[in-house]
């Protein structure tokens, strides 16, 4: 436990049977539970860990199970619906087997399928918050991420009051040096757009997968509709923000080359994810700012696409004007003048009113 409250972490691991051993040895003691994820892997992934809580001989945590929600009476009605809600959803998730024995803290769920790095966090989301933990952090099967830094992760979310924290890898100064420059590249373009599609236009490494998030968190985002591969830490990010979720960033270390099999392509993951945040910014401003909590950034941005999409044919004469045989005629070159200067205009201020608005989140 970390400040008399329960912290659980969730690995999520793939084919990870060379690297699996290694990250649950180091594991700190203070965490409570360790659910790792066995995502329909094809190696021997599975067996070791099994290997691994067979020789655990430690006293665990007692599990919570109460949700003190979930009481029955006439002002608590609303509580039930959504602990009813939450039962439903659980046939969106991956079917699954679990292992675990009386004496070890190591709780191992085993996809019957490969559903993704998504489904894997899902599923551990759900583990955690079914069973009233605290605070729950994530990281990989593959050893990339450093488990002293827990506590550092766990910290905002335990003394703080924080929802999410996320490690950041970009503002190590080793950053350049050591991420592939490929890597570095895809990363700061995904976290350039996160920041307009979620609204935390602070946060950095918006790809790292170790984060933690706390209860209230948990059940306060639809879990079941993460995004079921990488970007599910894009996608985590958005559904935080919607929920008025308040979020801090904490320096992590880059871990690479040691031993980890990258399955990631670069090149087809960040169109993909691209197109995710486009539909994500959508969704937002119209959950948050026009159903949720009404602000006039909405009008705003929808005035400067609309202006964007009336400039594109001015835009076209433009561009040929540039030939000098072909000349714009003067009332063109206003209708674009004006037509661009409002458009980003509108944008502009769209932009600052959401930053603003979002301040109150990043803690």
């Amino acid at each position: 436990m970390l400040g008399e409250k329960t912290v659980a972490v969730v690995i999520s691991a793939y084919n990870e049977e060379k690297q699996i051993t290694g990250v649950l040895e180091t594991i700190p003691e203070f965490v409570d539970w360790v659910v790792v994820i066995n995502d329909g892997s094809k190696d021997n992934t599975g067996n070791i860990v099994k290997d691994f809580i067979n020789k655990e001989n430690i006293s665990v945590t007692p599990l919570n199970h109460v949700n003190k929600n979930n009481t029955e009476g006439k002002y608590n009605k609303a509580n039930l619906v959504v602990e009813d809600l939450m039962r439903k959803e659980d046939q969106y998730y991956m079917p699954s087997e679990i292992y675990s024995k009386e004496k070890s803290r190591i709780i191992l769920i085993t996809h019957l399928t490969n559903g993704g790095k998504g489904e894997a966090v899902k599923t551990g989301y759900k583990w955690c918050r079914d069973h009233q933990i605290d605070c729950t952090a994530t990281l990989d099967g593959d050893g990339q991420m450093d488990p002293s830094e827990l506590e550092d992760l766990c910290r905002p979310i335990i003394y703080r009051d924080i929802d999410y924290s996320k490690g950041n890898r970009l503002r190590h100064r080793s950053a350049l040096l050591v991420i592939p420059k490929i890597r570095f590249i895809g990363n700061s373009i995904l976290s350039l757009l996160t920041k307009i599609s979620s609204g935390y236009w602070h946060v950095t490494d918006t790809q790292t997968g170790f984060n933690a998030i706390s209860l209230r968190a948990l059940k306060a985002i639809k879990i079941h509709k993460i995004y079921s591969r990488y970007g599910y830490p894009n996608d985590v990010l958005v559904k935080l923000n919607t929920a008025f979720c308040t979020i801090t960033e904490v320096d992590q270390k880059p871990v690479y080359n040691i031993g980890e099999k990258s399955k990631m392509n670069e090149l087809k993951v960040v169109p993909k994810i691209s197109w995710l945040l486009f539909k994500s910014f959508w969704k937002r401003l119209y959950q948050k700012y026009l159903f949720r909590d009404f602000s006039p950034l909405f009008l705003l941005y929808h005035l400067a696409f609309l202006l964007i999409l009336f400039d594109i044919p001015f835009l076209k004469l433009a561009l040929v004007s540039l030939n000098p045989m072909d000349r714009m005629e003067t009332r063109d070159m206003i209708m674009f003048t004006f037509l661009t200067i409002s458009a980003f205009q509108s944008l502009f201020f769209a932009m600052w009113m959401d930053m603003v608005d979002n301040e109150r989140l990043h803690k």
